[in-house]
């Protein structure tokens, strides 16, 4: 008997070459998102906005690479948000010495999280570089 099942490739064109997705976007997403830090940020929001326009037509490895991207950018804004809140209420506190801790936690937050985002966009990078998509594009790590 023969098997005819197919094997688990990539399509191929006309001429016998395989077709692979487009990188461009992804890695354009990645780039805005690492702009975003020289820029206050406004270049973040086109990235994320480009891989929500993306996100529904893409095939398996760049529609891992915006799932990531886009939660990149939620959980930095929450976790960014928090630190700020800290920092805030911290202040006034300050005055009496009680808010210094509170201060530091909240800057120290900020800081830990403006890392976190370049390193999860560079570990993007490198997958999408690769050519693979990202293995885990729903964790909380990088």
């Amino acid at each position: 008997m023969t098997d005819t099942s197919a094997p688990d490739v990539a399509p191929e064109t006309a001429l016998g070459i395989r077709a692979e997705e487009d990188k461009v976007l992804p890695a354009v997403v990645y780039g805005l998102y690492l702009l975003g830090f020289a820029s206050c940020a406004a270049t973040t929001v086109i990235g994320l906005l480009v891989a929500y326009a993306n996100r529904g037509t893409a095939g398996p490895i760049n529609e891992s690479h915006y799932t990531f991207a886009i939660r990149s950018f939620w959980l930095t804004i929450g976790w960014f948000l928090i630190g700020l809140v800290l920092f805030i209420l911290g202040l006034p506190l300050s005055i009496l010495l009680v808010g210094i801790p509170v201060v530091a936690a909240g800057a120290m937050i900020m800081g830990a999280v403006g890392v976190w985002f370049a390193l999860r966009c560079a570990v993007g990078i490198y997958y999408l570089a690769r050519g693979e998509n990202y293995p885990r594009p729903r964790t909380w790590l990088i």
